[in-house]
């Protein structure tokens, strides 16, 4: 009986002493804390041993290392070194990584060989600034890469730092990760000929504001500050015909390729539908309740989007002259509208400098890009690739569908741009308000080609501005509406080479602006 109390009485100690240590190493928080100093040093001695053995083996040099002194130098890899403890003498410092040359083709040097093992002390230093494990694991998982190559406008991808070298300083102990980053370059950008003024036509009496050229490339349109629109021969620059109607300025016009008709827009609030055949006005629609700026044709079904300046974009029924949809949500006027058979079927920019990919079925905003910082006046969509641009006094941005993923800046063109198109080619051409037209690599952002063309006798120098512009359906001709009251065409020169017009383009030459 005896025997058994005892045995109990030593079991019940054994337990509260082992609760008491346990209650001694566990906070509030349940983190475990370290008794006394000499637990603490059991602890870093393990966690050495165990994660900084590899370090703590390293082979040793015969040659003894001494440094007295607070004495700061530099090693081979320019990496400081610091002493473990001020006015003591230091038997190893922590040097660097791997002994590498510090260039391509350097021979190793005796001092570059030399491998420097880690004091206790130092090593100790560098366990406790250092995060733990999983810290460090997370740390690495999210970090960017440094030596990534990166097109420009490509998603950022996450990779383990390349290279870091950690600096030890007893008693201010800190860590320096340095990674050695590559510069994003700019892939060389394909060759084109450059473009030049072949032929100005003239007709119109007031700012050729809008440009279309008719599916069977006959023949374009063009709309005018004079209120009329004026057909003219695409190969002889003729005029052909002059439609009048419209009470104020035209701000846009389309021909339609599912049918004979023409479509036309203005400051008077009035969408016009005109029969070609007959020459005269079969539609209207109303609704707009301000200017209306532009407006474009669904490829595939007979729906009419127009875009004006009472914030909104309207859908109509061509037949019907209904109004299928309202597209409220932006905050100032509308200034272009663009539209696709693929999703999202609509896409509008707007002065409020957003804009806003739209559900043609449901009416309503899909996704709304607010990258850019001014108003946003021109967009356009490429003919083969599922990607668009949107032109701003900022910058030129082009983006990816359906989501509007940022692709790329194209920055230089620093003017208001009020009009863009594109050719299968690639050349994307950026007109803006100063008579300056960009023509720009689509798949690189390289500018190969800048265009200022003088103002005709008799008008004024601030009349040099670019309302529109369009490649024909050969896309052999560039035709741009101006407000010296022409519409100048281009054509690229046919005998211009590589050798001639070389591309002035440097790898290392590239300047972005994430948005």
């Amino acid at each position: 009986m005896v025997e058994e109390v005892q045995k109990h009485s030593v079991h019940t100690l054994v337990f509260r002493s082992l609760k008491r240590t346990h209650d001694m190493f566990v906070a509030d928080n349940g983190k475990p804390v370290p008794l006394d100093e000499e637990s603490h040093k059991r602890k870093m001695a393990i966690k050495l041993r165990n994660e900084y053995g590899p370090v703590l083996h390293m082979p040793t040099s015969k040659e003894n290392f001494k440094e007295k002194g607070p004495q700061n130098a530099a090693d081979s890899y320019g990496h400081k070194q610091y002493p473990a403890n001020q006015g003591q003498d230091v038997e190893y410092l922590v040097t660097g990584t791997h002994p590498y040359p510090p260039g391509p083709g350097v021979a190793l040097t005796a001092d570059t060989k030399i491998q420097r093992m880690p004091s206790e002390s130092a090593a100790q230093s560098l366990a406790v600034a250092l995060p733990s494990s999983q810290a460090r694991a997370d740390a690495n998982r999210t970090a960017p890469g440094g030596n990534e190559y990166r097109h420009p406008g490509a998603p950022d991808r996450s990779q383990p730092a390349a290279m870091n070298s950690i600096v030890m300083e007893a008693g201010n102990t800190k860590n320096s990760a340095l990674m050695a980053k590559k510069a994003p370059t700019m892939p060389k950008p394909q060759w084109h000929p450059p473009w030049k003024l072949y032929r100005v036509i003239s007709g119109h009496l007031g700012w050729v504001r809008c440009i279309a050229v008719e599916p069977g490339n006959q023949w374009f349109v063009t709309g005018s500050a004079d209120r009329t629109i004026k057909i003219w021969d695409l190969a002889s620059g003729k005029l052909k015909l002059s439609l009048t109607g419209h009470i104020s300025t035209v701000r846009g016009v389309i021909v339609s390729t599912r049918s004979p008709y023409l479509f036309s827009c203005g400051e008077d609030k009035q969408v016009k539908c005109w029969d070609l055949e007959y020459n005269k006005v079969i539609r209207h629609y109303h609704g707009h309740l301000s200017a209306v700026y532009g407006l474009d044709l669904h490829p595939t079904i007979d729906v009419l989007v127009t875009c004006s300046r009472d914030s909104t974009a309207r859908i109509w029924d061509v037949r019907t002259k209904a109004s299928v949809h309202t597209l409220s949500g932006h905050t100032n006027a509308v200034a272009t509208v663009r539209c696709q058979a693929a999703e999202p079927q609509i896409i509008t920019g707007s002065h409020d400098t957003t804009i806003r990919l739209w559900d043609l079925v449901a009416g309503k905003t899909r996704v709304t890009l607010t990258n850019h910082k001014k108003s946003v006046r021109a967009v356009v969509l490429h003919p083969r690739h599922y990607t668009f641009a949107s032109g701003s006094p900022d910058n030129i941005k082009q983006w990816k569908f359906p989501d509007g993923s940022f692709i790329q800046n194209l920055s230089g063109h620093n003017a208001i741009i009020n009009t863009l198109t594109v050719n299968s080619d690639g050349v994307l051409v950026s007109g803006a308000d100063n008579g300056t037209m960009h023509l720009w690599d689509w798949r690189t952002g390289y500018n190969f080609q800048r265009v200022h063309a003088a103002v005709q006798p008799g008008s004024l120098d601030s009349e040099s501005g670019i309302f529109a512009c369009a490649f024909d359906q050969s896309e052999s001709r560039l035709l741009t509406a101006e407000a010296d009251k022409t519409i100048k065409v281009y054509r690229e020169d046919d005998t211009a080479t590589e050798e001639t017009h070389p591309v002035s383009w440097k790898p290392e030459i590239i300047k972005r602006k994430r948005f």
